[in-house]
């Protein structure tokens, strides 16, 4: 009851803006469990005077009843409309706050877990959560209406009374039991179901790489592993309610059976009129569904806690640590920055950057080189925060990016990686999703300069073109430009570059490194390249080699200095 009570605070937070829908829920169902009451009473009188040969009564009653139940029905229509207003509202307020928790997470937690687990959570719990509401107003305004059943059978016979409730508690505790069962399985059932979602996302990502790779029997085996895991966790989820359903049925059988039994002993002793005893037998039936209810209620509060404890985890819990940035704005930034003896390792004991130190003037433009695994794309994560350092310091503009909120970092630096990632949307969507104020004037200018403009004039929809998941419609060079195009709309004043040329052809890389030269002068640009050709006019360049700068300085000055540098220069010459 306390972790229930606990979980319903937290999914308040989420429904309180409905409560007036949800007061005005609550008081249509206690209208429906007076009438509820009522009606059995009705149609008991209606019973007796049938027997007893009142046929006027019968049909005023009748009436009564009549008018009643329409009564009931408006109420119901009611209870209907605010449960799916209420429903719609907090199943999507759930549903963004867990988005934005999602998106404020640490980096390290992301590649921990597979997209499956935040998918499942995102779409299965949120609506879990959102139902609670309408679960235990329904199932236990149900219990409570037909707990009325129960005082009316107690009032006719009091023996049949004890009976029935000694029953009912014994369908109960072996229906307790059930749920108790099922929920274990349903959390083994849901991480596996994670796994396979996150699996599956993996399968449709990478399905052309699949094909290419001629590697669909792999894949279509490892799927058939898992699909096979999470259906035999399913099959012995219908096994614990089969076993159960089968055991309960028979005590019903036999609840209704000795039911009879009783009843016809007490017709026998004339402890009981026949009438009474045909409203008696009426009522077993409603007496019966208070363990379905009563089921209902226990499953639908199980599910909640359970899915609850998923959401909290991702938004409160400590295993998902967010993202955490200082308070120190800054409205203008100029570009400049500095590390200072900075060290980091993705694991504990491997250190990608050792004591690592250099400085960035604002408006020029710094080249990294190195081999794979020296550091370059670290550097570009960290400046971003999207990791946070072991030990030193990296400063913007002299500020400690630990103290920068998130909008002076993440809205002034913009990275353009090598396979850039392109939204199934139109171009002028993509571009929208940096700036929404984005003005035509602004986009046509931002295109021009990433040398993309005359392409798109000649799309038949221009502008308007679907470029397709991850840009599939577009090629390499122009997912680049697109991508450079919308770190201009974004306006940031530092770009950075990471490999962003290496894997195009020569023309293409022409056009990329044109648009680059666009920029120079007015945004601080940094470029990781393994193509030395596209560095040779930087400002300055910072040779790396395992985690540490092994040379710096032009083009021309590590030539002369630095023999890898220059053996690495050759070497591009030669192809």
């Amino acid at each position: 009851m306390k972790e229930l009570w606990k979980n319903l605070k937290f999914a308040w937070t989420f429904a309180k803006s409905q409560k007036v829908k949800l007061l005005l829920y609550l008081l249509c169902n206690i209208f429906q469990v007076i009438i509820s009451v009522v009606v059995p009473i009705i149609s008991a009188q209606i019973i007796v005077n049938l027997t007893s040969n009142l046929l006027t009564q019968v049909i005023t009653m009748a009436f009564i009843l009549f008018l009643i139940e329409i009564t009931r029905n408006g109420f119901n229509y009611l209870c209907r409309y605010f449960s799916q207003v209420t429903y719609r509202e907090t199943f999507t307020s759930i549903q963004l706050a867990l988005g934005k928790s999602i998106l404020k997470l640490e980096n390290e937690v992301i590649d921990k877990n597979s997209s499956g687990l935040f998918i499942q959570r995102l779409t299965t719990d949120t609506s879990k959560i959102a139902d609670i509401f309408n679960i235990i107003n329904y199932y236990l305004l149900d219990i409570i209406t037909n707990i009325g059943i129960f005082a009316a059978v107690f009032i006719i016979n009091i023996k049949i009374g004890i009976y029935m409730l000694i029953m009912v508690l014994i369908i109960g505790i072996f229906e307790q039991q059930r749920v108790t069962k099922m929920n274990e399985k349903d959390k083994e059932f849901r991480k596996e179901n994670e796994r396979v979602s996150g699996f599956v996302g993996e399968l449709v990502r990478g399905v052309r790489d699949i094909k290419m790779l001629s590697a669909e029997k792999g894949f279509i085996n490892d799927l058939d592993g898992k699909l096979k895991h999470l259906n035999q966790t399913r099959y012995q989820m219908g096994q614990v309610n089969r076993n159960y359903s089968f055991l309960t049925g028979f005590l019903r059988d036999f609840f209704d059976f000795t039911t009879i039994c009783l009843l016809v002993y007490f017709i026998y002793t004339k402890d009981l009129t026949i009438a009474l005893a045909l409203v008696l037998h009426n009522y077993q039936g409603r007496v019966t569904y208070v363990v379905n209810s009563f089921s209902f209620l226990l499953e639908g509060i199980k599910d909640f806690n359970l899915s609850t404890s998923r959401i909290f985890d991702v938004i409160k819990g400590k295993e998902f640590k967010k993202e955490k940035f200082g308070n120190t704005h800054l409205d203008k930034v100029k570009g400049n920055f500095e590390f200072k003896n900075v060290t980091f390792a993705y694991r504990e004991g491997e250190d990608v950057l050792k004591d690592l130190s250099f400085k960035v003037k604002t408006n020029t433009t710094v080249a990294f080189v190195g081999k794979s695994g020296s550091g370059k794309t670290t550097i570009f994560n960290l400046l971003c925060k999207m990791y946070n350092i072991n030990t030193g310091k990296i400063l913007i503009d002299g500020v400690d990016i630990n103290t920068l909120d998130k909008s002076s970092i993440r809205d002034n630096i913009t990275i353009i990686s090598q396979n850039p990632y392109i939204f199934n949307l139109s171009i002028r969507d993509n571009l929208r999703l940096v700036k929404e104020d984005l003005t035509e004037e602004d986009m046509i200018k931002a295109c021009k300069v990433s040398c993309l403009d005359e392409f798109i004039e000649g799309l038949p929809d221009k502008y308007d073109t679907i470029v397709g998941e991850g840009g599939i419609s577009l090629s390499g060079g122009q997912r680049q430009r697109l991508a450079i195009a919308r770190a201009l709309v974004q306006n940031t004043k530092i770009i950075l570059f990471d490999e962003a040329t290496s894997a195009l052809d020569n023309e293409t890389q022409a056009s990329i490194q044109q648009a680059i030269d666009n920029m120079q002068s007015e945004y601080t640009i940094l470029i990781i390249a393994h193509r030395l050709s596209t560095i040779i006019n930087c400002s300055h360049i910072l040779f790396l080699e395992d985690g540490k700068i092994k040379a710096e300085g032009t083009h021309e000055e590590l030539l002369k200095t630095c023999k890898a540098y220059k053996k690495l220069y050759e070497a591009e010459i030669e192809k």
